[in-house]
């Protein structure tokens, strides 16, 4: 194995290098530090594919990078007995177009014909071509929703969802035998294109996944009244969300302008997640003065969906994933029932460290919960299971904590401009009865009891990093706690073990006295431990207060 000096060198003189990161590689050569960073290790493919920091080195992405992850895939691809056919797309972020059509110049060259979106578009669009093309893969160029300085490389299954574990293994086992200049296939992106071996999308595909996410509409209620105000955090939301809400007839949008043009460097929000204040700062200074009815935002790729409504004191209050979850899962339950519309053995899916709240609603409307291991390609495996029955209808919602909602089968993955849809209608039938989305949840926690949800999230540093990380959870297996912010535990699921009806994964679920509830699950794209606090008491204050103590013992637990 080469060292990281060795593979500067290798870089630095390859006369297939990339001229853009020439400069770079130079102005390194004396920062052994730098080196070190960037060739130490190698940007490792899992289950959300490849992420990390754009530059020059193994570490990195960066052309190299993305020409030998395209040629994994291919040599996986071609392997099967799937279809030689890929669907590609990108988001906003710096270097996305760049990479989407570098690994259709590296997929045609394998024989595979490369079907690539014309410009920028959702993922839930991606998971959409990769069915309605019957594609064997499909990639997506995206970070989601990191800082402006990553990217990724997001790989999906022929069934739309991202790849199962299985392929991730495959394809992660691949690339371990290919360098990044050797045995790459490539070619001329025009030359390609024009033999046919690389395709446009056509704009059909995008008019059938808008028209898939309409059928999906639980009211046909007249919209025109509804006001909002609409952010696609310079990222790829935009046209799908305009779209979807010029059909629904809502005639009072306003974008937030600042925001409005795809820019990878993401200028007014840094971060641009939904799920955090600051990246919806802009939004919110503009329902200041237009006050609105609805703050809707978007990610970059448009897949997780953030709201903030009037709180009833003058401001807007940003509602959690799991506050906007239960909401849609009643609403939707709700509507259906009332419509005569609710399937036989309806079916909702969430994830083991999603609210438990989502429990008793379920109960409530007599529909199945199930549960799936965290990240939504378990719920959509879910519904490729009910739809391999012969019975797709059953699903009724799909949700994660993390922002992302699904209410129909046309794709398999969280859909962001779905639940701009869902969101615009629910906010118009609690309007119509003098209620905000802030009323409708704090009814719900009435009837149901006051969850309290967080996560905390530990990094870990330097180069044992990951080693740490590893350490820390078999110590927790080891010795684990008996008492948790002074409430006994009085049950431990291991997720690594087989009993649990889910594939085995690296999660602790400690069960605590009153309902409370602590999960610990290591990251899957970066260097920190997740730990996710479910609270439940007689009061917002209640749920709020022991939720702050789980949070201190949590830091706790991390530092033993």
């Amino acid at each position: 194995m080469k060292s990281a000096q060795e593979l500067f060198e290798l870089w630095r003189s390859h006369p297939a290098l990339d001229p853009a990161l020439q400069k770079e590689l130079t102005a390194m050569q004396h920062d052994s530090a730098a080196i070190d960073d960037a060739f130490g290790a190698a940007l490792q493919f899992g289950t959300g594919g490849l992420r990390g920091v754009l530059g020059a080195g193994t570490n990195r992405m960066n052309v190299h990078v993305v020409r030998r992850a395209a040629q994994a895939v291919a040599d996986y691809l071609n392997e099967t007995s799937l279809p030689k056919r890929a669907a590609i797309g990108y988001d906003s972020r710096i270097n996305s177009e760049r990479f989407a059509r570098e690994t259709a110049c590296v997929l045609a060259a394998n024989g595979i014909e490369a079907n690539l979106y014309p410009r920028l578009e959702p993922v839930p669009a991606l998971s959409y071509a990769v069915r309605a093309l019957s594609c064997g893969v499909g990639i997506c160029i995206t970070a989601s929703h990191n800082p402006a300085q990553y990217n990724g490389f997001k790989v999906y299954g022929a069934d739309g969802c991202q790849l199962t574990p299985s392929g991730v293994s495959r394809i992660a086992a691949i690339l371990e035998n290919h360098s990044y200049f050797e045995a790459i296939q490539t070619g001329s992106f025009d030359v390609l294109l024009r033999a046919g071996s690389i395709r446009w999308i056509p704009e059909a595909i995008l008019d059938a996944y808008l028209n898939a996410v309409l059928q999906l509409r639980v009211r046909h209620d007249d919209l025109s009244r509804l006001s909002i105000v609409y952010t696609p955090l310079n990222g790829s939301g935009r046209e799908c969300v305009e779209r979807i809400c010029r059909a629904l007839g809502i005639r009072n949008f306003t974008l937030v302008s600042e925001q409005a043009k795809p820019d990878g460097h993401f200028p007014t929000c840094p971060y641009p997640n939904p799920e955090i204040r600051e990246a919806m700062a802009l939004g919110l200074s503009y329902c200041e003065r237009l006050r609105p009815d609805l703050l809707i935002g978007t990610d970059p790729d448009c897949d997780r969906c953030g709201v903030a409504v009037p709180d009833g004191k003058g401001s807007y209050r940003l509602l959690t994933g799991n506050e906007v979850g239960m909401l849609l899962l009643d609403f939707i339950c709700r509507m259906r029932k009332e419509s005569g519309t609710m399937p036989q053995r309806p079916v909702a899916v969430t994830t083991i460290v999603s609210t438990d709240m989502a429990d008793p609603i379920a109960a409530h409307y007599s529909v199945e919960l199930r549960r799936t291991l965290t990240g939504f390609k378990f719920i959509g495996e879910q519904i490729g299971l009910l739809e391999s029955e012969g019975h797709k209808e059953r699903f009724l919602f799909g949700f994660e904590e993390s922002y992302g909602y699904l209410s129909g089968s046309h794709v398999r993955d969280k859909d962001g401009v779905n639940a701009v849809l869902l969101l615009c209608e629910m906010a118009s039938f609690y309007q119509s009865r003098g209620m905000t989305l802030c009323d409708a949840m704090d009814a719900l926690y009435e009837t149901y009891g006051y969850y309290s949800c967080a996560q905390e999230s530990f990094t870990f540093s330097g180069a044992s990093a990951m080693r740490d990380m590893t350490h820390c959870m078999q110590r927790l297996r080891e010795n684990p706690p008996t008492e948790i912010a002074a409430l006994p535990v009085t049950k431990i699921t291991d997720y690594l073990a087989p009993d649990t009806g889910l594939p085995a994964s690296d999660v602790l679920e400690f069960r605590l006295h009153g309902g409370c509830k602590l999960t610990v699950r290591p990251s899957g794209t970066e260097p920190k431990i997740k730990v996710y606090l479910s609270a439940v008491g007689g009061s917002e204050a209640a749920a709020d207060a022991v939720n702050a103590a789980l949070a201190k013992a949590a830091a706790d637990m991390m530092k033993a």
